[in-house]
This record gives structure tokens, sequence and C-alpha cells, in this order.
């Protein structure tokens, strides 16, 4: 007994504080996996998706899933994304790597002091100066992430006692580690020279000072303030700090999985779960699904599995608002509140059905009594437009204020649409995905927006009048302006009058290859016309809703004739028996009309085996390559946008553009055609191709480039409120004073034509398809 009262006494000290530890540790740990455990509980209230990169499914093959490992490495080791912001990245890759490197640390600081032998790794004292380095960096990264958030006081950043809540943790962290080890080494130059094993019940392990420069600094400065080596203040400073910086980490384990710094976990999760559709693409509604509870996203639970983890996955760095269109005009839609609103809405309804509390402690969740929903909101940026000024302080100022409790509210009652997000926002959104193309852990907001829409359309048949306008015109004649289905030929007629190019139909096409055939063998005209069912020309010529009812654009579509012509290309159109591509019927949510136009198309395509397919629409050509797989079109059909054909055709020296043009040009990337399918490089390379043409991008251009306004529906939609998309689209491309302002999209073309109007800058500035200006070229005066 008395053996183990001596051995009780000379090590009691210790032992208490590994049962301390221990049990900080083990409450600190439960608590924080319960937490993630009861967020993966709400997670798991929607739907259940298989991913699309799995084997099995269609984007699934081995090539797919190989594309995975470098973009995920580039964005979670690399910070690609976030070194479009040198400074936000730097600091973040500083934030990063230096919470990998201290682990290292923290793990031989505690062990040390619980021990009484530091972890035995090589060069030790290399290691030792590689932590006091990477304390500083740290500490230096969290003073300048205070002075970006406070004193620079960037827009898109939140400020508050929340946001700077991790400042303090991580700033915390550091110091006590700088003051643990400054303590330390007090303590141990103590005992180092009286003598004595240990003043700390450990042994002596002292670092050389050129190997703790900081610490040892540090431990001189709290020498000049009384701390003697080997005091007793030293041993209690040592202890206490130690304790300090264990609770401080400990807190912060428990913390993250209940703030954004989640983060942390479901960040690198979230990018590779990534799915690996193409990019942009709308998952398909089941119509004929007679069990489903709803088509679309009316209730939270109604979003998948995976599209709820992208809400736990936000940072809140506010980079999808700072360029969003509608953000920047004024308009109440903030990408980045999107998704902390829903989340914030799955935490609080998750609670409530699964009976989890969301927070440990519950204190943490400010014990509120109610829901969070949007209330009465600032009033939105209405003061006008003065140059190319845009900014995202109104949005963020209305939306921080609308954001709030409504007390008595069960959080099972609130309504998806209507209280956490209004209509007004789910009708701003042009789609032009700059908001996901920025975002640093693969969020995907656009198919959220989405499928809000649908529900609003499908189940409850709200949405703008001039948006239900534009689908019953699509419905009754295939053409958003309700024009005769009947006329939508008409444009052959007139683009062979006014260019001397006859377009045939396919029916014509295959007609008059019959005659050919009729004549050069003397078979009979019928049996010609069964030999040649299989002859399809070298292009189909789509020519969209635009091309063949929008004066503007049918000039567009005429100089794509003329140079096809030109390159002896053999192309036909199908005249009145093309539909709508349906593209604005699904942006806007009409899931059930694009389907419809979607299948006619595809058989008439079929109907007369069509294996090349050319548009100057943008959303033409995403539809078709993104959305018209997933009902029949075969992964034969080629579709390509106009500027990608006459590309080809002028690198094979088919187009000579020969007669210059003086003109000063910058272009403006289309969404559909730029961030959704990536064809940045053939529109520049017909404008360089132009002699006399000086091509100057604007700031934001290629995949950082402004929407125009006129996606996701919007281009049949008034803008009602701030400033128009694109009269601040339109400014910005002034601002590098062109003489022309390039486009290869009709909507971009009408949007930037009424800018120039509105702005009082059409007579000196022209806005005009590349193709134009490269049939200008071709073709010279009689192209002008």
């Amino acid at each position: 007994m008395s053996a183990a009262l001596n051995w009780l006494a000379e090590h009691g000290a210790e032992l208490a504080r590994w049962i301390a530890f221990a049990a900080a540790v083990a409450v600190a740990g439960l608590a924080s996996a319960a937490v993630v455990r009861r967020r993966a509980l709400y997670i798991g209230l929607g739907v259940p998706v298989k991913l699309d990169w799995l084997p099995g499914n269609k984007e699934g093959d081995i090539r797919e899933r190989k594309k995975r490992k470098p973009s995920f490495a580039g964005q979670v080791l690399g910070h690609r994304k976030l070194l479009h912001d040198v400074r936000s990245g730097i600091m973040h890759l500083i934030y990063f790597y230096g919470f990998i490197v201290l682990q290292f640390g923290a793990a031989d600081l505690i062990w040390k002091k619980l021990s009484g032998h530091p972890i035995p790794f090589p060069y030790y004292d290399g290691f030792a100066w590689s932590q006091e380095l990477t304390v500083s960096l740290v500490l230096l990264a969290v003073l300048y992430g205070g002075f970006r958030r406070y004193v620079e006081r960037l827009p898109r950043l939140k400020r508050g006692w929340k946001p700077s809540l991790v400042l303090w943790f991580i700033g915390g962290l550091m110091v006590t580690v700088l003051f643990t080890l400054a303590f330390e080494r007090l303590a141990s130059l103590g005992a180092a020279g009286t003598g004595t094993a240990s003043v700390t019940n450990a042994s002596v392990h002292l670092v050389a000072e050129k190997y703790a420069p900081i610490s040892a600094l540090l431990a001189d400065g709290l020498g000049a303030l009384g701390v003697s080596i080997g005091s007793l203040a030293a041993v209690i400073g040592y202890e206490l700090f130690w304790w300090l910086h264990l609770l401080v980490l400990l807190s912060f384990l428990v913390y993250v999985p209940q703030s954004k710094h989640f983060h942390l976990l479901t960040g690198p999760v979230n990018l590779w779960l990534h799915r690996r559709a193409p990019v942009g693409k709308l998952s398909p509604l089941d119509l004929e699904n007679e069990e489903a509870e709803a088509f679309g996203a009316g209730k939270v639970e109604h979003f998948t599995q995976k599209q709820l983890v992208d809400l736990y996955a936000c940072v809140e760095c506010g980079r999808c608002t700072n360029v969003c269109p509608a953000s920047n005009t004024g308009k109440l839609l903030s990408p980045m509140h999107l998704m902390v609103k829903l989340r914030d809405h799955l935490t609080e309804k998750g609670a409530a059905i699964t009976s989890k509390s969301p927070w440990i402690p519950k204190a943490m969740g400010g014990r509120i009594a109610g829901a969070h929903t949007m209330g009465a909101s600032l009033p939105v940026w209405e003061d006008g437009f003065e140059g190319s000024v845009t900014s995202i302080a109104p949005t963020m100022a209305a939306q921080a204020q609308a954001w709030s409790v409504r007390a008595g509210l069960k959080a099972e009652d609130a309504e998806l649409i209507g209280d956490v997000m209004t209509e007004e926002e789910l009708w701003a959104c042009t789609t032009c995905r700059n908001c996901e193309e920025v975002c640093p852990v693969g969020n995907e907001h656009v198919d959220k927006i989405i499928d809000m829409r649908r529900y609003l359309v499908l189940m409850d048949g709200k949405l703008p009048a001039d948006g239900q306008r534009a689908l019953q015109n699509i419905e009754r004649q295939s053409n958003p302006w309700g024009l005769p289905r009947a006329e939508r030929a008409a444009w052959i007629e007139e683009c062979e009058s006014r260019t001397g190019v006859r377009v045939p139909t396919m029916q014509e096409f295959r007609k008059e290859a019959a005659l050919r055939v009729a004549e050069s063998t003397g078979m009979e005209e019928k049996g010609a016309a069964v030999a040649v069912k299989a002859a399809v020309p070298e292009v189909l010529l789509w020519a969209g809703s635009m091309g063949a009812y929008d004066t503007r654009s049918r000039k567009v579509l005429y100089d794509v004739v003329r140079l096809l012509d030109r390159a002896g290309v053999s192309f036909a159109t199908l005249g009145l028996e093309e539909r709508s591509s349906g593209d604005t019927a699904r942006r806007i949510g009409n899931e059930l009309l694009f389907q419809e136009l979607c299948r006619e198309n595809i058989a008439t395509i079929a109907k007369y085996g069509i294996t090349r397919i050319v548009t100057v629409c943008p959303h033409t050509y995403n539809a078709f390559k993104k959305d018209y797989p997933d009902f029949g079109l075969p992964d034969s059909v080629v579709v390509e946008h106009h500027t990608e054909l006459l590309a080809e055709l002028l690198s094979a020296g088919r187009l000579e553009p020969q007669h210059a043009l003086k003109e000063r040009v910058t272009y403006h990337d289309s969404c559909y055609l730029g961030r959704y399918n990536e064809v940045y490089d053939a529109p520049r390379q017909l404008l360089k191709a132009i002699p006399g043409v000086q091509l100057e991008e604007m700031a934001r251009s290629r995949a950082n480039g402004m929407c125009c306004g006129a996606g996701g529906g919007l281009m049949w939609m008034e803008e009602q409120s701030g400033v128009r998309v694109n009269i601040a689209r339109t400014a910005q491309a002034l601002e590098v004073r062109p003489s022309v302002i390039g486009s290869a999209c009709p909507y971009c073309l009408t949007m930037m034509e009424d800018g120039l109007k509105s702005l009082e800058a059409d007579e000196r500035v022209s806005a005009r398809d590349v193709a134009e200006l490269l049939a200008a070229s071709v073709f010279g005066s009689e192209g002008r």
C-alpha cells in the first residue's frame, strides 16, 4: 500500500493530467462525431441518387473516372479556383497547408507534456524550426484575413461575430502554441541549469535557439517581464498555456462541423462526388412516374442527397455572389445566400424531423423559438446606372436584413418557395453558371434554382406573366413570339433573294438527289427516291427560332449560309419540320413542354438520318449536346456551333479572309457557348484571322465573362428591379473603347445592341456576330 501511495505521490500529477486529457479528448471527439452524424441524418432526408461517375452509368466509364483525379487534386491540393484571386488564394494555401503541418506539431506538443519525451521525428531541430515558421505564417494570414474583412471590407465577405470566430480560433491556436513553447523553454532551461531531472515531471529537451527564434524571443520577453528561468511562474505558465492550447484545439474540433467551416470535411467530399455528367446538364424528370410526390423541388427533401451535401460544403466566401449578374445589378438573388438559406432551413427542418438538435452545446444555436424565413428586405438597388459601376452591396445588405427568425413558426411548416427562397430570387437567375465556375468546393447552384422553378411551373402553375406568354407561344406556334408556325421557313426565300444561295429543305434535298440519280441511271423517279433515302447533306443547318423569325438574327444566318456555300459545304435545313429546341421551356421550368419538343425534333432528325448539325444559337447547341441524349439523340450525331465549323473551314483553307476590316473588336462570350461548352477559342480564331481587326479583351472575359442577361428564359421576361444586366455588360465592353462588340449568339447580339442604344453609344459602336465580320472580310464590300 505504501509503495502505491509513494508512486501516486510521485506520479499523481502526471496521472491526473492523463485522466483530464483523455476525458477532454473523449468529450470533444464524441461531441464532434455527434454533430457530423446528425448533419448526415439531415442530408439523408434528400432523394437518394446514383452518382453518375460510378460503373454502369453512361458517364461512368474509365475515362470519366480518370478525369476526376487531376481535377480533385488541382482544386483541393492546388487551390486552382481559389488562386483566381491570388491574394486570397495564397492566404488560404497558408491556412490549408499550415493546418496539415501544425497537426504534427500539436501532436508533439501534447505528447511531450504527457510522456516527457518528444515524438522522435527525424531532424527534430529542423522540424521545430518548420513549426515556428508555419505558426508565424498562419498568424500573419489570420491578421491579413481580418484586414480583408474589416479594413479593406470586401463586399463579398460577411462581417460580424460569427464570421470572425474562426479568426479568433486560429489566432488563439497560434498564440497558445508560441506561449506554450516559450514557457516550456523557460521551465526547461531552469531544469538544465540546476541539474534537476525535471521541473515538471518531464525530461528536459531543449531546441537550439536558432531553431526556435520566435519562442526564444518570446521567452526573453517574458523574462524581461519577471518570469525567471526555472521559476514557479514558468512552470505554471507552461501548464496553463499547454491546457489552453489543448482546449482551444478541441473546441475548434467541436465548432467546425456546426459552422461554415464544416467545408474542411465536406468540401473535399463534395469535389470527389462532383458529378461528371456534361457541365450544366440538367437531370431529366420522369413525368410518367405516378408515384412521384412532386415534380421539381417544393420541399428541401425533394433535393437529392448530393445537392444537400452542397449546402454543408458552402464556405460563404461570396465568390459566387461577387460574379453573379443578378447580384451585381441590384436583384435580390445572391447565390451565396441561396446556399446559406437552404442550409439553415435544412438544419432546422432536419432537427425537427429527426428530433436531433444540430447544436452542441445547444446554446450555439441561439435557442431560437421559430424558424428562419425571408422577411422584409431593404429596397433593392433602384438608383439607376452610371458608367460601368456594378455592385453587390445592395443585394448583400438586403439579404442580411431579410433573413431572420419568425417567432412561433415551426421549421417543418416553413415553405421552401416563399419563406426560404422568394419567387423574385428564382426568376432573377440567368443560369449563366458563373457562380459554379468560381466555387472552390464544387457547389452547383443552377440545378437547385431550376428544380424550384420546375415545382412552381409544373405543380403550382406560377411564373411571371411574360414567361407564361412565351411558353404558351412556344406550345402553340413553336416560337416565343407566337408568330405563325407556317412562317418558320420564310427565311429561306428571303435568304435566296438577298444572297443568291438557295438553302434546300431536307425534303427538297432528297427529291433533288433522287432526280439526279434518275437522270444519271435512267431509273424511275420512285425507285431513285428509294435509292437515295439514306442520302444526307454534310451539315444540317438548324435555323432556330431566332434565325427563323428575328429580323436581326436572320442577317447572321444569311452570312453563315454564304460562308458555307463559298466553302463548298453541302447543307440543308428542316424548314417547316423544325421545332423550337425547347431550351427556353426547360430553363423556365416547363419540363413537360421541353420533353415534347425534344422528342419531336429527335424523331425528325432520325427520320432523315442526320449525322451532323450546326446551329447559330448556343442555347440550341447546348440543348442538343447536353439535354437531347437523355431522350434518344444518338451519340453519333455531331453537334457544332457555327463558329466551330467556320474555324474548321478556315483552318482547312476553304475560306479566305482577304479584305481588311479596320475595327477594334471586343468579344463577348456567350455563357452557353463558353462556360457550358468551353468554346472560347473558335470565335477568337475567326476574329484573329481577319486582316485589320484588333482584338481587345474585356476585364471579364472567357470563363469569367459576365452574362448578357438573356439566359434562363430571361430573354422573354422583363427585369423587375435594379439595373438591366445587358446595360451593365455593354458598359463593361465600352471600357475597352471598341468600334465593334462581337458575339456569337443571337440572344447576346440582341442584348448588346439594346445596351448600346440605352447607353447612346450605337452611333459610334456596333454589335455584330463574328460570322458577319468574317463574311465582310471574305466577300469584301458586298458582304458589308
